[in-house]
């Protein structure tokens, strides 16, 4: 984490909310989904928060966990683990870049210094369950692990009518347009007289 004081007030309590939002269930699952697709090269974190930031903080395993997911073309063609701060960060802008490429949308997406300065590794888990969701969605053949462990995203299912079947839909009233049962007038006054109120 970057070298910064405590946070008091407003601050701290919305740091508080932040940290609330990280799950340890989903963090196991996402490690064994990466070591199962980059294999067992990429090591363990240790349990926590703090080993699952450190883990993925230099940008390498999510750079060789990008990279398996697109197969034989390779977004990132060299990742090495450095020291520098700067290399650090520029290896996680280039996974989230690969990531917009393989079709993880922007909001889905943490920003570079929620993992590098540990701000919202909530927002990490997001875009990798987002990741792991497509890549099963996919099903080209790159995915590694259990499909279980993500939801399969809603894909398009287009039909086609033709226009007699288009015709024939504008001739019936549907139910949300409310029905007209058992309506009847009884016990209507008529027109301009008085309510009578007992």
């Amino acid at each position: 984490m970057a070298n910064k004081g405590p946070a008091y007030g407003l601050t701290r309590e919305v740091q508080s909310k932040i940290d609330k939002k990280y799950d340890p269930e989903l963090e196991e699952r996402l490690v064994a989904w990466i070591m199962a697709q980059c294999g067992d090269g990429v090591g363990a974190p240790e349990a926590g928060k703090t080993g699952f930031q450190n883990w993925l903080k230099d940008g390498c395993v999510l750079s060789q966990l990008i990279n398996s997911l697109y197969g034989a073309n390779k977004p990132i063609k060299k990742h090495q683990s450095s020291a520098l701060p700067f290399k650090q960060m520029e290896q996680i802008s280039q996974f989230l870049n690969a990531a917009e490429r393989y079709g993880i949308t922007k909001t889905d997406m943490f920003q570079t210094v929620d993992l590098w300065e540990g701000k919202d590794l909530a927002a990490v888990q997001r875009t990798l369950m987002a990741l792991g969701s497509l890549a099963v969605t996919k099903d080209d053949g790159c995915y590694q692990g259990d499909p279980c462990w993500f939801h399969k995203k809603s894909q398009e299912n287009r039909r086609d009518f033709t226009e007699e079947q288009l015709k024939e839909g504008q001739s019936v009233i549907g139910l949300q347009m409310g029905t007209n049962k058992g309506a009847s007038q009884a016990g209507m006054t008529g027109y301009g007289r008085p309510r009578q109120i007992l």
